[in-house]
């Protein structure tokens, strides 16, 4: 059981005069580091701030070689708050990025253990991040947030949300926890309701829409693909630099602007498998996609088509620079280069 922090809250801590960008010297922390976002997005930060700036951190060693060379890496387990305060106290983070978390598919096979993860990983770094003097906290959401009764086209940012996953749970709890500790201790908590997300630089894991990463290596390997979803499956998807940019551009905003300290709604693009099989097939004319919807078939029917962004768009800017077609050339460019240099790839 969770002991709650007693503290008082000092929203002194938070300037809403201030731009909230890292500056030069600033350490920032990724916890979570070896995922499919945390992997892409310590090496982006790494870039803008000085890979010496950015501390990765994970529960196993990466295995990428880019991840493990290019800056200080920490072992870690997010549900050891010892090593977790140990780590913080070491590098003072002025920004901590917690990515750690068990996803859709994944949580529902080991319920209680990805409640755990979700849940005690987030509060001991909220805990953490509010007796350390940390200035900025980033916590993804999901779109499985919303559940059967929630309106599945152009999904609002404010509406009926019943999850019925233990993802889905574990993430709406932790968007009221967030606005929490925002409110109680002026914690500058920001987070984003995350659609599928597509990227070529790690492989699925264990997501319901991951089979919009896993089509594209098949395609490329010239493998006919087995897809886990019905044929016209609507879903909300990403491509991964603009699930960065999306990232970065709410990290950056000036705090007056953040008016949504739960989860902002954020969205790009909507297909089904059969759509994306058809943009596959414009670049591999040969390749075959067949159906076998499992369990994942209904989680995803409890969520989302298409997603409301409006506010983000509104707040702080979003605006996507991906589609399906643009996506998919670029999926298949990368991914037949990393098969031309198999040692580049993971």
């Amino acid at each position: 059981m969770h002991s709650f922090p007693t503290r008082f809250p000092n929203s002194s801590r938070m300037s809403t005069s201030s731009t909230s960008a890292a500056t030069p010297g600033d350490t920032i922390l990724v916890i979570g580091a070896g995922g499919q976002l945390g992997l892409e997005l310590t090496q982006e930060l790494r870039q803008r701030y000085g890979a010496s700036n950015v501390v990765a951190a994970d529960v196993r060693a990466p295995k990428d070689a880019e991840t493990a060379q290019s800056g200080p890496f920490e072992l870690l387990d997010v549900l050891d708050k010892n090593r977790l305060e140990e780590v913080m106290r070491r590098y003072q983070p002025k920004q901590v990025y917690h990515l750690a978390a068990l996803l859709s598919a994944t949580a529902e096979k080991n319920p209680k253990f990805g409640w755990q993860l979700n849940m005690d990983g987030l509060f001991n770094v909220l805990d953490a991040s509010v007796d350390l003097g940390v200035q900025k906290v980033y916590w993804p959401s999901s779109i499985a947030v919303f559940g059967p009764d929630t309106p599945r086209e152009n999904t609002p940012q404010l509406t009926i949300m019943n999850p019925n996953t233990v993802y889905g749970i574990s993430k709406l709890a932790g968007e009221q926890w967030c606005e929490w500790y925002f409110r109680k201790h002026g914690l500058d908590i920001r987070s984003l309701r995350y659609p599928g997300l597509i990227g070529y630089k790690s492989l699925p894991g264990g997501g319901t829409t991951d089979y919009a990463v896993d089509i594209y290596h098949k395609a490329v390997a010239g493998q006919p693909y087995e897809c886990f979803l019905s044929e016209d499956t609507y879903l909300p998807m990403m491509y991964m630099p603009d699930a960065l940019k999306a990232t970065l551009d709410l990290m950056h905003a000036p705090a007056g602007q953040i008016n949504i300290r739960s989860s902002y709604n954020l969205g790009a693009m909507s297909f089904s498998p059969k759509e994306i099989t058809a943009s596959i097939q414009r670049h591999v004319p040969d390749f075959k996609v067949s159906y076998q919807p499992d369990s994942r078939q209904q989680i995803a029917d409890s969520w989302p088509a298409s997603i409301d962004d409006s506010r983000a768009r509104q707040d702080w800017g979003w605006q996507p620079d991906f589609d399906l077609d643009k996506m998919t050339g670029d999926m298949l460019l990368h991914l037949k280069q990393m098969q031309a240099e198999p040692t580049a790839a993971h």
